[in-house]
């Protein structure tokens, strides 16, 4: 009964239209490659063609991903606009839920991303392969959206490009998976620093930031290896992002012209004390971490923990200021694009506080865009007290949001290739590299390490220790 059931669903005529459409253009295609007499051409286009189903399919779940974080910060703002005094409710919620969610179902789902791609390409090895499932797999898509949205609708001060990221490496490594066995070998590590590369692309629409991420923060292997499969991947990525999206810049064009170059003084004062602060962030965030780790046992210990850490935001949202919440973009496109340039003295401490206690919740939730937001504010208050005209605020704006992030990430040219992209400001390239060298200098001085090794390091143990 049930196999005629299925006869009928599968062998209806609409059906049986389509099947032949699709031999048809199998065989068209089989054809096609069989006529081409150049081995190494038919090798070649066999291991790119997984880069480019990987490519699509995370163009498309970046600008989903993207859209439905929007979403969240929308809402969480409709919520507040409605009544301030909603942000008691929701934060609590929001923080409790997204991490019970990724301890439940998604351990490794936790944080950035980035930490988890990174411990995956280290773990890309004939003898410990096999491990890459638990940082990078469907599932993690599936809990790393859900879990960074709540958190977002909570309040929590994340982003949505760490985890785009961890994504992107989770799609690719599947497509990895799903090659017959006929298929030439692709080199797994290969394939998720790609995916990485093409994930950040996608997330940011900044295609060169992709290739510079991959090459500076991930790669252990001469860009030769893999040069092709990169660049296309970031490309095929970036277009389907637009096709999808339209054609856009993450944060517009900021006017930068007619500025002198004594700018470069206020520049290394940001680039140096961003540094600082974003290394002294690093370390706190990865002391809370410690913390929990020893004194909270229980879940109950962590729901206590996670509702204080709600209840502090929700208290500073509704006493003193609202931009402690979300990702902060709002804030880098008013002192950017609006005359009200110069934040309070007190906005780049909120803005270090909020994914402190974000980022260590334990929820999903990426620090990229929160790092950007606190290094544009740096920079909007240092411009206030040493009174720049806006134009020349714009471009120190710019490097704080450059120095910030490479305080975090310890990677210069990326933070500045981003920067540069997603304002197309290509004039500023040696303003913004200028800020990235600083304060990877200045960042030294609190701490060797970044936020994104150390985090990989605990990865790393944690599932060598569970197969011993």
């Amino acid at each position: 009964m049930k196999s005629k059931f299925y006869k009928k669903l599968i062998f209806t005529p609409q059906n049986q239209q389509m099947l032949k459409i699709f031999i048809l253009i199998r065989r068209s295609l089989k054809k096609s490659f069989d006529n081409i007499r150049n081995e190494q051409l038919k090798h070649n286009l066999l291991q790119a063609i997984p880069f480019w189903i990987g490519s699509v399919i995370t163009g498309f779940l970046a600008v989903m991903y993207a859209k439905i974080f929007a979403w969240g910060e929308n809402l969480l703002h409709y919520i507040l606009d409605w009544h301030l005094w909603m942000i008691f409710i929701i934060a609590p919620i929001g923080f409790v839920l997204s991490w019970w969610l990724v301890k439940e179902f998604a351990p490794n789902a936790k944080g950035s991303g980035i930490p988890q791609v990174m411990a995956a390409v280290e773990l890309a090895n004939p003898k410990e392969h096999r491990k890459i499932i638990s940082l990078l797999s469907l599932k993690i898509i599936v809990f790393k959206i859900i879990s960074s949205v709540i958190l977002v609708i909570g309040g929590g001060a994340v982003g949505r490009e760490g985890p785009t990221i961890q994504i992107a490496g989770s799609v690719f490594r599947k497509v990895n998976e799903y090659l017959p066995e006929w298929w030439p070998k692709i080199s797994k590590k290969n394939m998720i620093m790609t995916g990485a590369a093409a994930g950040l692309a996608a997330a940011f629409n900044t295609p060169l930031g992709g290739i510079v991420f991959a090459v500076e923060e991930l790669s252990k292997t001469h860009i030769n290896y893999f040069k092709t499969a990169l660049f296309t991947a970031v490309i095929i990525a970036g277009l389907t992002a637009q096709t999808l999206a339209g054609s856009y810049l993450y944060l517009g064009y900021p006017k930068t012209n007619d500025v002198s170059l004594m700018v470069m003084f206020p520049i290394i004062l940001v680039g140096g004390i961003a540094g600082i602060l974003a290394s002294q962030l690093s370390v706190t965030m990865l002391k809370i971490n410690d913390w929990k780790k020893k004194r909270l046992k229980t879940n109950r210990a962590n729901v206590v923990f996670l509702v204080i850490c709600a209840l502090i935001i929700a208290s500073i949202a509704f006493f003193i200021n609202r931009e402690i919440l979300g990702s902060g973009k709002e804030i880098m496109e008013r002192v950017l694009f609006t005359p009200k340039k110069h934040e309070d003295w007190y906005v780049p401490i909120l803005r270090m506080l909020g994914p402190a206690l974000s980022f260590t919740s334990g929820g999903a939730g990426g620090i990229f865009a929160p790092a950007l937001t606190a290094g544009a504010s740096i920079g909007s208050v240092i411009s206030g007290f040493i009174h720049l005209t806006p134009n020349e605020t714009n471009v120190v704006v710019l490097a704080g949001m450059v120095a910030f992030l490479t305080g975090i990430t310890r990677a210069p040219f990326t933070s500045a290739i981003i920067v540069l992209e997603m304002t197309d400001r290509h004039s500023l390239i040696f303003h913004l590299m200028l800020a990235g060298m600083i304060s990877s200098i200045a960042s030294i001085l609190v701490s060797r390490h970044s936020l994104y090794d150390l985090i990989k390091v605990n990865f790393l143990t944690e599932i060598r220790n569970k197969d011993n």
